[in-house]
């Protein structure tokens, strides 16, 4: 049975949406210069037309298998898979596409969490806490206005480990990232990687940056801001 790369012709038309086959994604994402970068807990990926997310449900698959190979223990691989979750980033234009997206990207979290995981060592609060980073991370809206359907600004939030079991969460507009960041990757373009955050400068400029208090990554779902 072949894949189906359209919902409609209209959609075609209207936003060029065509969606990429799963044998097009493995071949693009085999490249040694890419499958070097998905190897890693820290790089980060953004897709800027992530559809309901062919590239970022493969790459996390793929880095979730890589976070096992990095912990020694049940509890490192824990705070690992959330760390590997935490630097995909996608941005849909079309609404029952996003909707499906991040549908996607908890189920293939979840699936193989619960496959790597015995039902003892399962911790509910990675789960929620796995939801809230998917949700941040996933945004509705236009990559080239850099702005939500709303005509708001695409905020997306840096997450920044802090020593061996935190992190500090941190909320840039994409708009100031773009302009004051690193190079911008694309998964389906470019392979490579996304430097979201890597100017210093981003956050003196930003006036609407929010910062969120460190705490352990499988609390990141309580959300607690400054």
């Amino acid at each position: 049975m072949s894949e189906k790369i359209i919902k409609s012709a209209d959609r075609v038309k209207i936003a060029g949406e065509v969606f990429t086959p799963k044998k097009t994604v493995d071949f693009m994402l085999d490249q040694p210069e890419i499958k070097e970068k998905v190897n890693s807990l820290t790089t980060t990926f953004l897709e800027p037309s992530a559809g309901e997310g062919a590239f970022l449900v493969e790459i996390l698959k793929r880095k979730l298998e890589y976070a096992k190979t990095q912990s020694k223990t049940n509890k490192e691989m824990q705070k690992n898979f959330l760390l590997a979750l935490s630097t995909l980033y996608g941005i849909e234009l079309m609404e029952d596409n996003v909707e499906m997206l991040v549908i996607n990207m908890v189920n293939t979290f979840r699936d193989v969490y619960f496959n790597t995981f015995s039902h003892e060592e399962q911790n509910h609060k990675v789960l929620k806490s796995a939801n809230v980073i998917i949700s941040a991370n996933m945004a509705q809206g236009d990559t080239l206005t850099r702005k939500t359907a709303t005509g708001e600004p695409i905020v997306f939030s840096e997450w920044t480990p802090v020593g061996k079991t935190k992190v500090q969460r941190t909320e840039y507009t994409f708009d100031s990232i773009v302009e004051d960041g690193g190079p911008l990757g694309s998964v389906q373009n470019q392979y490579e990687q996304l430097d979201l955050f890597a100017s210093d400068e981003t956050e003196d400029e930003d006036s609407n940056v929010r910062h969120y208090l460190p705490v352990k990554w499988e609390d990141v779902y309580k959300q607690l801001v400054e």
